[in-house]
């Protein structure tokens, strides 16, 4: 990464696909591969971005724009290079996209066991909304809660980050 701490966003497109399962894979205890990735992106309203650092990837987030909302379907930073301010980044690029396109919320799923991720995506302004159970699937043990947490984009942009700071999950 920069010495400037400079993340660049560039859309992620189908050409993409095994590097977003890689990132993913990286990422996740159950990952998606490069097929879930060709139907999700395929899907009407279907939008991602990959986070870059020194040019190489770093994170990616793709979203459906399904008006009035829009839902992040997975965000991912991968391990070395989390708590840096490229979740926060990845959020903010997904909201502006999605505020852009007459969204009125952003809506996303988080376990329920991710006390890191919960804190960024709240540090952030998503608020709950409901709970899913036994939602994620482990490869080990039992199924976990999702929240559904939700941001207004009525409200303005993301608040800043008061320290660099990335789930990756």
């Amino acid at each position: 990464m920069s010495d400037d701490g400079t993340v660049s966003m560039r859309p992620l497109g189908l050409f993409d696909l095994e590097l977003a399962a890689a990132i993913h894979g990286a990422c996740f205890e159950v990952p998606w591969d490069a097929r879930t990735f060709a139907e999700l992106m395929a899907m009407p309203g279907a939008a991602g971005v990959c986070a870059l650092a020194d040019s190489e990837p770093a994170g990616l987030v793709l979203f459906l724009l399904q008006l009035p909302d829009a839902e992040i379907l997975t965000l991912g930073v991968l391990p070395r290079l989390r708590r840096r301010g490229i979740g926060h980044a990845l959020l903010a690029a997904a909201a502006d996209r999605a505020r852009e396109t007459g969204a009125d919320r952003l809506l996303l799923e988080v376990a329920a066991d991710n006390p890191v991720a919960t804190s960024l995506y709240r540090r952030a302004g998503f608020q709950p909304l409901a709970r899913r159970p036994r939602y994620y699937r482990r490869a080990a043990g039992p199924a976990v809660d999702a929240d559904v947490l939700v941001l207004e984009l009525r409200t303005g942009a993301l608040p800043e980050p008061a320290s660099p700071d990335d789930a990756g999950k």
